[in-house]
Parts: structure tokens; C-alpha cells; sequence
């Protein structure tokens, strides 16, 4: 499996712009006195999420990317994809239990699904059927 086959879901990278701006705009509050050192990990926290967080899919699983950590979930555990009220992206496993899609939106799916190599149905990408069209 090479990296050409992994599709990536990142957040808007205005956001790690603005953290950096961040950054800066707090160093003079934060050299200022040393107790205040700790005001400069608010940003450096929201540029490292920024930079690290989202989802990674390859015909094998999924995968959640957070601040610290990662959860993996194969395909096969996936039963079912959509998208919230708010236009963001969940899957529903096998145990019934609802996954938040960090970095998707439901608009995206189809990219999504196109990782695992299968058709979304409805979204002209696999052989037309005879009964189609008529």
C-alpha cells in the first residue's frame, strides 16, 4: 500500500495562519513577566491541532487523527456514512456507536468513499446499469 492511495482530510489552514499571528501577538505579554509563559501554549496548542488532526482513509480503514492521539477503524466496522445537521461528516460502526469525522464534511463523502476503492451509488463513478436512464 503506498501513500498514493491514502486520501487526507485536513482542517482549513487559515487556522494555523491565525495561531501563528497568535503566537507572535502574545510574546510581548509573555516575555513580560514569567508566569505568563504558559499564555503561549494556547496558540502553539491550536497550530500543532491544525497541523496534526483530521482523517486519513485508504482502502483498509480509517483513520482519526487528534491532538495527541489516533483511533483506527477498519472498513469492515463502518456500516454506515452521513452527515450531520451541521454538514459535518459521522460514521456509524458495527456496535451502533456514532463517529465524528474530524475535518470532513458531508459534502465530501464521495472522496471519501472513492478511498476504499468502491462506488458510491448515484455518483456515476462505476459501470451504468442497463435498467438506468430509461
Amino acid at each position: 500500500m503506498s501513500r498514493a492511495d491514502t486520501v487526507r482530510f485536513r482542517h482549513n489552514q487559515a487556522i494555523l495562519a491565525a495561531a501563528i499571528v497568535a503566537f507572535i501577538g502574545a510574546l510581548p505579554l509573555a516575555t513580560a513577566r514569567w508566569w505568563l509563559l504558559w499564555v503561549l501554549l494556547v496558540p502553539l496548542a491550536v497550530g500543532v491541532w491544525t497541523w496534526r488532526a483530521g482523517t486519513d482513509a485508504d482502502p483498509r480503514e480509517l483513520r482519526l487523527r487528534a491532538l495527541a492521539g489516533q483511533r483506527r477503524v477498519p472498513w469492515t466496522r463502518v456500516v454506515e456514512l452521513g452527515g450531520d445537521p451541521r454538514g459535518r461528516a459521522v460514521a456509524r460502526l458495527d456496535d451502533g456507536q456514532v463517529l465524528a469525522l474530524p475535518a470532513v464534511r458531508a459534502t465530501d463523502l464521495p472522496r471519501l468513499v472513492a478511498a476504499t476503492g468502491q462506488d458510491l451509488p448515484g455518483y456515476g463513478t462505476g459501470p451504468a446499469r442497463p435498467d438506468e436512464g430509461q
